[in-house]
């Protein structure tokens, strides 16, 4: 699908990792939506840190959310809402039983951490969504952030210049973060007169940056 640059739907932020499955399963691609930073409390919540552009639904009661352990690169293999086997590390899944905003992040108890002990465990630890079980976002214009991830950027003339590495979020509005080895990495405004089309099923976006935009 090509269309003319729009907006970022109210998806999750942060790079995509992909995690090998077993072998009966697919490659899934799991997209960072919050960090967790400290036990707050003696009742089990937690300090989380958002990730997400729409933490109502991300952090809703009853959302399930992919661990991934501080250092790791990959989920544990575990089955849903256990520890891996041998290990007394924290569970793979973790439910949502409440949360709310505070100071900026979001406090959330989770059913597997009912005191600040178990809370504790889950120090540092990443929060991810399943990108495949995000819907399309309802408008055509809006493109969730890892869809962009990964786009070959090119020039009018079909001359590539780089690739969406990232998605950035600045005080101004988004920013297509293109990395150009072995040349510093590009801030390109995500809009429609600097990225006039966004075509996905090409692998695509077209850039018409204004002079002095790529320039090291």
């Amino acid at each position: 699908m090509a269309g003319a640059c729009g907006s970022m739907s109210s998806t999750p932020t942060g790079s995509a990792a992909s995690s090998s499955t077993g072998p009966n399963e697919s490659n899934t691609s799991l997209l960072l939506v919050g960090v967790i930073v400290r036990p707050h409390g003696l009742r089990g919540e937690l300090v989380v840190e958002v990730r997400t552009d729409s933490p109502e639904e991300r952090f809703a009661p009853g959302a399930e959310l992919v661990v991934l352990p501080a250092g790791s690169s990959a989920p544990r293999s575990s089955g849903p809402g256990s520890s891996a086997p041998g290990s007394s590390g924290p569970p793979r899944v973790l439910t949502v039983e409440t949360s709310r905003p505070h100071s900026g992040r979001l406090l959330v108890r989770f059913a597997q951490a009912s005191d600040r002990e178990a809370a504790e465990a889950l120090r540092g630890i990443r929060l991810l969504v399943d990108a495949a079980a995000l819907p399309p976002p309802a408008d055509p214009e809006e493109f969730h952030v890892h869809q962009l991830e990964g786009l070959r950027a090119e020039l009018a003339d079909g001359s590539v210049v780089g690739t969406v590495r990232e998605i950035a979020h600045g005080p101004g509005g988004e920013l297509l973060v293109l990395a150009r080895p072995p040349r510093p990495d590009a801030l390109v405004p995500f809009v429609t007169a600097i990225v006039p089309v966004v075509d996905l099923d090409g692998g695509r976006v077209v850039l018409d940056p204004p002079e002095g935009l790529l320039d090291d």
